[in-house]
């Protein structure tokens, strides 16, 4: 199953992520991950996509995909920290996740909206996007695994 990050949303005033079902005449339909109730969100609330969010690093921005796909690659099968943890836990964490993070602009707030999202994602969602910069950098890696399994086939 592949995730579509343009279409998971983040929505002001509501906490967890909702998916883009359709538009309706007065705001966007929407259906939570976690409890799959559906809403109709109104148009004055701040809706964000996933895919249109970005970090602050030192040298510019990281785009939240990366973000998400360095945290499965350093936390494995487990479930990132509780957004609720301490600020230095967090803080520990995006330093080896993301080392060159801006510290003055990427607040402990933004990281734990992150975590909280990547948690979502981790338990209702996946890791495979289906965007075409993911799916190119996916593409890569899947040819080098197909490739290291033929080569181990043939040997």
């Amino acid at each position: 199953m592949k995730t579509d990050l343009s279409k998971i949303l983040s929505i002001s005033g509501l906490s967890g992520l909702y998916t883009y079902l359709s538009q309706a005449k007065s705001g966007a339909i929407v259906e939570n991950l976690e409890t799959k109730k559906r809403s109709c969100v109104a148009m004055n609330n701040k809706i964000s996509s996933l895919e249109d969010i970005s970090i602050y690093t030192e040298d510019g921005e990281v785009k939240l995909a990366d973000v998400l796909l360095k945290m499965k690659e350093h936390l494995g099968d487990s479930l990132a920290p509780s957004p609720k943890s301490e600020a230095d836990a967090l803080k520990s964490l995006f330093a080896e996740v993301l080392p060159d993070y801006d510290r003055d602009r990427f607040y402990v707030s933004h990281m734990k909206k992150v975590v909280g999202w990547y948690n979502i994602i981790a338990q209702y969602a996946s890791f495979d996007f289906s965007k075409e910069g993911q799916e190119e950098s996916a593409g890569e890696e899947t040819g080098d695994n197909a490739e290291e399994k033929q080569d181990g086939q043939d040997a």
